[in-house]
């Protein structure tokens, strides 16, 4: 029996709803919501084996519930921060953070996150 945790996937919200222009800005929760929702039914094509996927949402997307398959962390503030916090609380468990944002990517590393970008989740929009 294998006791590894399942890959711990961490989704900067913000960052992968910004990556495509399709007017996000004026419904953020809605699209916070959309992108839940389309990590809820796909996960991250690509992965291998089982995956804890937990969505980071800050600002006008907080209130955004958890459904099965995903959960949602509302940031007090920064989202850059609460991702960093939940690599740091992983401990020696494999994290992914999905992300495009330069300075974030290197703080998760720094931490022993892998990193891949918003494309992983988007699908083909």
């Amino acid at each position: 029996m294998d006791d590894t945790p399942a890959l711990l996937v961490i989704v900067d919200g913000a960052n992968v709803v910004g990556s495509v222009p399709d007017g996000w800005w004026r419904d953020r929760r809605g699209a916070a919501e959309r992108l839940r929702d389309r990590l809820a039914a796909d996960g991250v094509p690509g992965l291998p084996g089982p995956a804890e996927i937990v969505l980071v949402v800050e600002g006008a997307a907080r209130g955004v519930e958890p459904v099965p398959g995903v959960r949602v962390e509302a940031a007090p503030g920064s989202g850059d921060d609460r991702v960093v916090e939940l690599v740091e609380r992983a401990g020696d468990r494999a994290v992914l953070v999905v992300t495009a944002d330069r300075e974030l990517r290197r703080r998760v590393t720094e931490r022993g996150a892998e990193v891949t970008g918003p494309r992983a989740v988007r699908g083909r929009d």
